[in-house]
């Protein structure tokens, strides 16, 4: 194929004109279909971007009807950016610029070495200064690529390696490339890396030299904060008062509300339901004029701090904690937490009590305050299983990656040392999902004989205790015909207030040693599409958890449905048929049994009618507070027989007790028969009884 046939079929496939100026004397006056600039090449050419002979000249618009349709004329028009006009406005002309220079990089530029492009210094040192450094040679990059290894933004192998003032990475890695000139013996690269080395050398001696100064006093100043954060460096910070480390990957100077600041991109070690990782996270240095010491920045090299070993312990320590948080656990609070307000915005909150511990649930349920994870470095983490001879470079990536509730993974002491300093999870005494300082999640102190200090015949509370038993060991066993329905068991407790039907449900979990989630129709809201969607939800998260769902108060569920309440009606539809597929317990409470939709009825495994409390049980209820307080007591047993017969319930008693407690500990004198008795007929009680008339 001759070269002319070639060209034809190239400029046919992207729809352009061949024009041969060497058989035409009007060529210059020719437009091809690429550009419409004229042409004057010797050979057939696919149009150029730039005339070659027509600088400063009118482009000619031959062949072009002046009554032609907008956007008919299949060719492209070139516009050039002229000067500006009287308001700063950039004009576009249709004829080259005259004052347009050829371009500075070519063909011959590209073969040497290195090209330094300097620019005017208004410092008084020097007339130029480097802006910026470019490297062609192939040597150079191969060195380059070893001394900036898992340097950020550094990617040595493009065929245009570009560094810019105030060089970053040379100056961080400065002894690495120093090394790597001395250890240099091919002898090219050796004079490649010298030219690059004394180039360097008077570029950034200053700025070397006044950072060893500022090392040598543990100072810095604004302007170079950035020297002593090197990519890769571990990095203390405290972030609401709590110490932690992070793994420095990148700084930058902005500018935000607040003012100036240097902000550092830090990575931790977090845990994001299913596996290690390294997450993001950013901190800010403002602004401040003269030097500082390192150590009082808002964020410090660790290698700088005085008391580095001590904090290096502490963090290890803390994030061996981290790493056994990691899954699902159910453990006790005390402190504060964080939560997030309506504009995303982490505020503290005090969260005492229980907590659930779930990374993974936080995903799936508040997918917008879940963070992502990267894969961990090799040098973070080993298999549980591994040796200690065995190489990292043979562990893959993937086997930290596990659908269990515990990772297959055991972290470094270095991985220890970054991780976060809070754990997702949830409270069940707030009800709301928080972040919880590692420090401050503790044990669980069990309340074992809970169960034994309920007041309940024998046989019952053995029945309910062997139905929640039997359910944990087999809740996957049995099944409906329809898959996935009737794995559940429904408990229904009535009775009037103060009997101890709410104190069963959380006597039972605390003997299990299970979660209790008391939920309430305020939880669910009030709409149909609310309450469908909070309730799928908190079933889900309570099967998930084993734990007991307590529904107290559960009357406006539980109710007969009307003819003259379609909304209600559409709430307990909603309940009856959720409730098919819940797979955990679920204990109800009402007092109004009478009412119960007929249902209910068919759904619900055991119903426990609790009586009036007798005398005896008042009692034995008065005998258990009295056991469980701490403060001192005077009081007899026939001071007991006394008050057993006040017609009380056990929610009474309580107060009534507490209340004394408080005027003995005002009078400071043990809780005496006469302290119980004030409270008594201040409320207009009678030990046989009755009631005074106040009044």
């Amino acid at each position: 194929m001759s070269k002319n046939n070639a060209m034809g079929l190239l400029a046919n496939q992207f729809g352009l004109k061949i024009v041969d100026d060497s058989n035409s004397s009007t060529s210059a006056e020719t437009s091809t279909a690429g550009d419409d600039t004229p042409k004057t090449n010797s050979e057939p050419s696919i149009s150029d971007e730039k005339p070659s002979q027509t600088i400063g000249t009118q482009e000619k618009d031959v062949g072009i009807p002046k009554d032609a349709p907008v956007g008919s004329i299949a060719r492209i028009k070139s516009l050039y950016q002229g000067p500006e006009d009287s308001q700063g406005r950039a004009q576009w002309l249709d004829k080259y610029p005259e004052d347009v220079e050829e371009a500075a990089e070519n063909e011959e530029t590209d073969k040497y070495a290195l090209i330094a492009r300097k620019e005017k210094c208004f410092d008084g040192r020097k007339k130029f200064e480097i802006s910026s450094i470019v490297v062609h040679s192939p040597d150079l990059k191969r060195v380059l690529g070893v001394v900036f290894k898992d340097y950020p933004g550094i990617t040595c192998q493009l065929d245009r390696l570009e560094f810019h003032a105030p060089y970053e990475p040379f100056v961080h890695r400065w002894l690495d490339f120093t090394k790597a000139v001395k250890s240099e013996r091919d002898p090219l690269t050796k004079q490649h890396l010298d030219l690059l080395q004394s180039l360097l050398r008077e570029e950034l001696k200053d700025v070397i030299k006044a950072v060893e100064d500022y090392v040598v006093h543990g100072v810095t100043t604004w302007k170079h904060l950035w020297a002593i954060f090197q990519p890769g460096a571990i990095v203390y910070s405290a972030q609401r008062g709590l110490p932690r480390a992070l793994k420095f990957y990148s700084g930058t100077y902005t500018k935000d509300n607040c003012g100036e600041s240097y902000q550092l991109r830090v990575e931790p070690i977090d845990w994001d339901g299913s596996r290690f990782g390294v997450g993001d996270d950013y901190i800010s240095i403002y602004k401040y004029l003269g030097t500082r010491p390192i150590k009082d920045l808002s964020a410090c090299p660790l290698s700088f701090h005085p008391e580095k070993e001590i904090i290096r312990t502490t963090l290890i320590k803390r994030g061996r904690k981290f790493e056994q948080l990691a899954g699902y656990h159910y453990k006790a609070y005390k402190g504060i937490a964080l939560t997030w307000n309506s504009r995303n915005e982490l505020i503290p909150i005090t969260a005492n009590g229980r907590i659930i511990i779930d990374a993974q649930s936080l995903r799936k349920f508040n997918p917008q305050f879940a963070s992502g994870v990267n894969e961990l470095d090799k040098d973070h983490f080993v298999l549980e299983d591994s040796s200690k001879d065995m190489p990292q470079q043979k562990i893959d990536s993937t086997v930290y990656e596990t659908e269990t509730s515990r990772p297959k993974v055991r972290l470094t002491d270095e991985g220890c040392l970054i991780c976060k300093t809070t754990v997702p999870g949830y409270s069940l005494s707030l009800k709301k999902w928080l972040y919880f300082a590692v420090d401050n999640v503790c044990e669980i102190e069990w309340n074992d004989n809970a169960f034994e200090k309920l007041v309940l015949p024998d046989d019952t509370k053995d029945l309910l205790l062997g139905f929640v038993e039997s359910q944990l060991e087999s809740v996957n066993t049995f099944d409906d015909v329809i898959s996935g329905k009737g794995k559940g068991i429904i408990m229904l407790l009535s009775g009037p207030p103060g009997v101890g039907k709410t104190l069963t449900a959380e006597s039972v979990a605390e003997t299990m040693h299970i979660p209790l989630y008391m939920m309430s129709a305020g939880d669910l809201g009030i709409r149909p599409n609310e309450v469908e969607t909070s309730l799928r939800d908190i079933l889900e998260m309570v099967s998930k958890w084993n734990a007991i769902l307590l529904l107290d108060e559960c009357d406006v569920f539980l109710e007969a449905r009307t003819s003259n309440d379609l909304e209600r009606n559409k709430l307990v539809s909603i309940f009856l048929r959720t409730l098919e597929y819940y797979e955990g317990i679920l204990f109800l409470t009402t007092n109004r049994i009478s009412n119960m939709d007929a249902a209910f009825q068919s759904r619900i495994h055991v119903s426990m009618a609790y009586p009036d409390l007798t005398t005896a049980s008042r009692r034995q209820i008065w005998q258990n507070f009295l056991t469980l307080s701490k403060q001192k007591s005077e009081i007899e047993e026939k001071d007991l027989d006394m008050l057993a017969q006040v017609n009380l319930n056990g929610r009474q008693i309580k107060n009534v007790l507490k209340t004394s407690f408080l005027l003995a500990s005002r009078k400071k004198s043990p809780l005496k028969r006469e302290h119980v008795e004030v409270v008594l007929a201040i409320e207009g009680r009678r030990p046989d009884g009755g009631f005074d008339v106040v009044g």
